[in-house]
């Protein structure tokens, strides 16, 4: 089965803009598969399509020279560059082709922003069209299976994650394999190769720790003195991870309230089947004490998705006060702030604590629960 991405019909318009589209994401996401569904879309241009896994395109396309370049786009009215991040000076050469070759469409896939982006960024300025593509969403299963579907795979997705090609296993003795390979050779070897980051066993155990820390505030130092190393190097380990769309932070909300925090953040995974190899625990929630810190990672990422597939103008952040007053998820849109407050258990409705009410009386609060989140992450029954 194919799944639809909600990227599909953006980039496709986007192929005449004139403009370089990217196209970032983890590795296993499915950025080349959908790269070649949109292509699909254009049999009517000659496509040339290269993996930049290949050394013999690696250096056509670090080359620098527009007659090698010319020579290699020859005729072609649409490129394809997948894994554009192994060439050297990819931004430079992306340039030369833009200017040079009028008219050509080009579309390229990188599996790490914060090695792409340096290398595109600069060269490239007013010249790109931006995308991330993440694990499957809710809202993109929704278009292929019912909502009686939907429930009946929902805690299967938190324990194994909605990486494309582990969602489509059938039984789960196939999914875990897939899973451990993932972490291995995305999270422990390209990570690393990109980043030039030498002591694997440090960003092993970093990864571990964040993973049992998801939904509390993380300290750095804390962390630093955890694994022997500076704060600082934390910092840039994590920052690593975050541009290699592995975790993602939130930070603490504040307005109006001196004891609110907002020095601290909180750090989630994009994928909780990731998260759950890395700890090695995939039991049933049942029988897990994490099963609450699992749904509120799990909905967060979901809304990540959402606002980011959607183009909202929309930001995230946690609140909590130095009395330890909190609320889980702060949205603020356009000047609008809604408090979200996770509930694994529909049993357990909640209201917003006083301290938050008499803060911000014109924020809207609601609880989610596995009755009502299918709103909350953009799927409409």
């Amino acid at each position: 089965m194919i799944i639809k991405r909600l990227l599909h019909n953006s980039i496709t318009r986007s192929i005449n803009s004139g403009k370089i589209l990217i196209l970032y994401g983890a590795r296993q996401t499915g950025k080349t598969t959908l790269s070649k569904d949109v292509l699909a879309e254009h049999t009517d241009k000659k496509t040339l399509e290269i993996s930049a896994d290949e050394k013999r395109f690696r250096d056509v396309l670090s080359s620098q020279d527009s007659v090698v370049l010319k020579s290699l786009i020859g005729n072609a009215e649409i490129v394809f560059i997948d894994e554009a991040q192994r060439v050297p000076d990819i931004g430079l050469n992306l340039k030369i082709i833009h200017d040079q070759v009028p008219g050509v469409k080009i579309l390229v896939t990188g599996s790490s922003s914060f090695d792409l982006a340096n290398k595109i960024k600069e060269p490239l300025t007013g010249r790109t069209l931006t995308y991330v593509l993440y694990p499957l969403s809710l809202q993109e299963l929704r278009g292929h299976y019912s909502m009686i579907d939907l429930e009946s795979m929902l805690e299967n997705i938190l324990i194994y994650g909605l990486y494309p090609d582990i969602f489509l296993q059938v039984g789960n003795e196939d999914k875990l394999p897939r899973l451990k390979e993932l972490a291995q050779s995305y999270v422990y070897k390209d990570v690393l190769e990109v980043s030039g980051i030498k002591n694997s066993s440090k960003v092993e155990d970093l990864l571990r720790l964040l993973a049992y820390q998801i939904g509390s505030e993380v300290s750095m130092p804390e962390l630093g003195e955890r694994l022997g190393m500076s704060k600082d190097t934390v910092e840039k380990y994590i920052s690593i991870l975050e541009n290699a769309f592995i975790v993602f932070r939130l930070s603490g909300f504040s307005r109006n309230l001196r004891n609110e925090i907002t020095k601290m953040n909180k750090i989630y995974f994009y994928d909780t089947g990731l998260r759950n190899v890395l700890i090695g625990d995939m039991k049933p929630l049942k029988l897990r004490n994490d099963a609450g810190k699992i749904w509120e990672n799990f909905l967060i990422a979901e809304r990540k998705k959402y606002i980011e597939y959607n183009r909202l103008e929309s930001k995230g952040y946690f609140w909590r006060t130095y009395t330890n007053v909190e609320i889980d998820y702060i949205e603020e849109t356009e000047g609008q702030v809604f408090a979200y407050e996770f509930k694994f258990s529909p049993r357990k409705k909640t209201k917003a604590p006083s301290t938050w009410i008499q803060a911000y009386p014109d924020s809207k609060f609601t609880s989610i629960d596995r009755d009502n989140f299918w709103d909350f992450t953009g799927v409409h029954r």
